[in-house]
């Protein structure tokens, strides 16, 4: 689900909440060492998400914040936010030539450069995070 997150939006900010649960507090943040990635450059996108994408020659940057319950992408478009939220469960994580994230029929594809490898503890995190919350609904 992609909101627009430019300006603050109560009902935009329950929403999130419902999917992904509220923001971890600041001794968790703290004992996490933290709970968002550097911004990335996004490469591709899926279809459905070209609208999102600066146009002409502008690079089109996004980041990752970390919830209980799944993760917030931000996208800068000029002077719009937007924010695609995932639960853990729709999330799959691919590593290609960069990094990719699919969920709900979409993806976004970010570019393999400095900023990328700079965030590989980031996505460990990430990843640790993911494998903990599914591990709560491991029936066997």
């Amino acid at each position: 689900m992609m909101l627009e997150t430019t300006y603050r939006n109560k009902d935009h900010e329950k929403l999130i909440d419902e999917y992904v649960g509220k923001s971890f507090t600041l001794i968790q943040i703290i004992k996490m060492k933290g709970i968002g990635s550097k911004r990335m450059i996004i490469e591709s996108v899926s279809p459905n998400f070209q609208q999102y994408l600066n146009t002409g020659t502008g690079l089109t940057y996004a980041n990752i914040e970390m919830r209980p319950n799944g993760i917030l992408v931000r996208l800068n478009k000029g002077l719009q936010n937007f924010t695609w939220i995932i639960p853990y469960y729709h999330l799959v994580i691919y590593k290609t030539n960069g990094a990719s994230i699919h969920a709900q029929g979409s993806f976004i594809n970010f570019r393999n450069n400095v900023t990328l490898k700079e965030n590989k503890g980031f996505f460990k995190k990430l990843l640790d995070q993911k494998v903990k919350h599914d591990f709560q609904y491991d029936f066997y």
